[in-house]
């Protein structure tokens, strides 16, 4: 109890941050408006488990209208959760992208490309019909540590 009393104080005052569990795994949290019952991603051994991210308006809680402000928060999102397992975008290697509107796929692509410098990762865009708070894309992935 005191454990998962500690994680979520964490989960809501340090940004971000990478908790350690007794089994080896990192579970890097980074804040939001309440805690939710999930991390951001789970490092196991040198593989991150990255959960699905989208693009919020940190002001509102909502995406916001314009989709190309929409995207670059997704992925500096994404990339932070990366980041703070130590790793690099470039150690992405699959990534899932849920869009509720496929016409957005020349828009994602272009913000998108901006995040890799060495390589793109495997990678499948999928059509949905709606996602939480309004937004256009979610992103789940895994990246692999390499150094």
């Amino acid at each position: 109890m005191k454990s998962a009393f500690l994680f979520l104080v964490m989960a809501v005052v340090l940004a971000p941050c990478v908790v350690a569990a007794n089994d080896g795994r990192q579970y890097i949290v980074n804040p939001r408006p309440a805690p939710l019952p999930f991390s951001d991603g789970v490092l196991v051994d040198n593989t991150l488990y990255i959960a699905g991210h989208l693009g919020i308006d940190p002001k509102t809680g909502q995406a916001p209208k314009d989709t190309q402000t929409e995207i670059k928060l997704l992925m500096d999102a994404v990339e932070g959760t990366v980041k703070s397992a130590g790793l690099s975008m470039d150690e992405v290697t699959s990534i899932t992208v849920y869009c509720t509107d496929l016409a957005l796929y020349d828009t994602f692509n272009a913000e998108y490309r901006k995040y890799f410098h060495l390589r793109f990762p495997a990678r499948a865009f999928i059509g949905v019909a709606t996602l939480l708070r309004g937004a256009h894309f979610e992103i789940q992935g895994v990246a692999v540590k390499t150094h």
